[in-house]
């Protein structure tokens, strides 16, 4: 089983970089399954039906959230009716939720979203709902299994590693939109610390630069505004799975001027 996994996208440039190239990175490296981040593809805030509909119609088969999943109010009957989660440490009776298991490949795949606990909202013990909730799984016989950890902290993201590394197929962090160098295989679990985002990519973190600078230079803040135009990027991890363990594992970085950078994970015993 192939999958892979984009991070934060972050509005129309995210989305767009997706539709000019998801497809074909699929058929080119023989993805089979597609998971994906949306809680900034509207605006930089939340999902809207109309921008799901285009992500799952570009080559997307489920998308997790975090924070900002709520700032659109329209998504709450949509986690109902499509592939979409949520978190899945929001407390019980939150719509939703954060685990799903998909056929794929003639295997079953589970995709687990859990959100940290520094600078976010409240929400149940992250690693005990990443602990219990594995466990389940695995006496339901799944064994392929990806974690979206949607947190801060890179301390939180690495120690769920420690904690869930030979259980789980891939962990991979989103919410920084800042991607980390450290893609790695051990003990047959994929681990980046952060995926970091798809959009735009000379801006602060895909937002346009003059109400983040005003905020650090005078303390006073304003609304974050995606650009209208910006040099952009798609930023892809890609892992082969076998038995449940990931065997491979590559980040791609997809530039909209025609580069590609690909990183292959370094293998830990």
């Amino acid at each position: 089983m192939k999958i892979a996994f984009i991070g934060d996208i972050v509005g129309r440039p995210g989305r767009s970089m997706i539709k000019e190239n998801l497809r074909k990175l699929r058929k080119t490296e023989g993805i089979d399954f597609v998971i994906a981040n949306y809680e900034n593809a509207s605006h930089g805030f939340g999902m809207t039906l109309k921008n799901a509909k285009e992500l799952f119609e570009s080559g997307i088969d489920v998308m997790t959230g975090g924070n900002h999943t709520w700032d659109k109010k329209e998504i709450i009957p949509l986690l109902e009716t499509l592939p979409l989660l949520r978190p899945h440490n929001y407390p019980s009776g939150v719509p939703g939720t954060g685990c799903r298991i998909f056929e794929v490949a003639g295997e079953r795949l589970a995709v687990l979203n859990i959100m940290g606990h520094y600078g976010m909202p409240y929400v149940d013990n992250a690693f005990r709902c990443g602990r219990d909730t594995v466990e389940w799984l695995k006496e339901e016989g799944v064994n392929s299994i990806f974690l979206d950890f949607h947190a801060e902290a890179s301390s939180e993201k690495r120690a769920m590693m420690m904690l869930l590394q030979g259980e789980v197929s891939g962990i991979i962090g989103t919410h920084t939109h800042v991607g980390s160098d450290d893609l790695q295989i051990s003990k047959g679990t994929a681990y980046l610390t952060d995926m970091g985002l798809s959009g735009c990519r000379d801006n602060v973190i895909g937002m346009d630069q003059k109400v983040p600078l005003e905020r650090f230079i005078t303390g006073v803040s304003g609304r974050f505004e995606v650009p209208e135009k910006c040099k952009r990027i798609l930023q892809v991890a890609v892992m082969t799975l076998n038995e449940g363990k990931c065997v491979q594992a590559q980040k791609f970085k997809i530039f909209d001027d025609g580069r590609t950078i690909i990183t292959d994970a370094w293998m830990e015993e």
